[in-house]
């Protein structure tokens, strides 16, 4: 808390300041259970006052929430019961839009778990036996570096991370297709497994295509970190501003189910 009680942060996750600036935000207060809102902004915001506004370089110490509280001192802050620790999270502002773009935060990783929950439903609905023991996991963990690297049942021998393909120069990558991962920060994926992928996309006609993402961890990667002796894998919708204001198309969102699909419904990798 600042003395003129508005709050510093501390990221979770990989993303540069500029990304949350000027973004609606709720601070969620552990000790009342309350919330309050507010909005991201550097310190130095008003061009009237701060002839460096447009300039300044946005860093961990001049970037801050403005309450949207009476509060002028960091006393009056605390008497809300705010404290180190308590979370902030960012307004999705999300949009579907006519011509079938999805516009939000987190699509990183909304869209696979909504996927994944989508085909749940509908294996359940449709009493569909899948031809091998398979296990769902949600983790949460991913994006402080850990990921879903624990607790995995001894039975599991390939672990397919659904996540997001990222795009930008020099990408593969596009809001249309489903992304196979072939190589990320952590190296590259189970080789046979990946051509196993590609070769359910070609035979269903699922659109796709292969990348690598240079700056870029997933839960499989984290897995294998930490010794599994599994076949890991990788892909995703295709994602554009990953970490900012993201965007991709359903027709992305339905390559991917199609081919998670199809993974689920095949045999393992020889």
């Amino acid at each position: 808390m600042k003395a003129d009680g508005r709050l510093k942060l501390d990221r979770i996750g990989g993303f540069p300041w500029n990304m949350i600036e000027g973004e609606n935000c709720t601070v969620h207060v552990a000790n009342t259970g309350k919330t309050h809102s507010g909005t991201i902004l550097v310190h130095q915001t008003s061009c009237h006052v701060y002839k460096e506004a447009g300039t300044v370089e946005r860093t961990q110490d001049n970037m801050e929430v403005r309450l949207d509280e009476k509060v002028t001192n960091e006393k009056e802050t605390r008497a809300l019961g705010i404290e180190v620790g308590d979370f902030v999270s960012f307004d999705p502002r999300t949009i579907v839009t006519d011509t079938g773009f999805i516009k939000s935060r987190h699509l990183d990783d909304k869209v696979s778990a909504a996927i994944l929950l989508n085909l749940l439903r509908v294996y359940k609905e449709e009493q569909i036996q899948l031809p091998v023991t398979t296990t769902f996991a949600f983790s949460v963990f991913e994006e402080v570096g850990h990921g879903a690297n624990s607790s995995i049942p001894a039975e599991v021998v390939e672990y397919l991370a659904v996540d997001m393909g990222a795009m930008g120069d020099d990408q593969a990558t596009d809001e249309y297709t489903v992304s196979i991962c072939v190589k990320d920060a952590s190296g590259p994926y189970h080789y046979e497994f990946r051509q196993h992928l590609v070769a359910l996309a070609k035979a269903q006609e699922i659109p796709y295509k292969l990348d690598i993402y240079p700056f870029y961890g997933s839960d499989a990667s984290a897995a294998m970190s930490a010794g599994a002796e599994v076949k890991h894998a990788l892909l995703g919708a295709g994602i554009e501003s990953s970490h900012s204001y993201e965007r991709t198309h359903l027709d992305s969102v339905v390559a991917t189910e199609r081919m998670v699909d199809a993974y689920l419904k095949s045999d393992l990798v020889d």
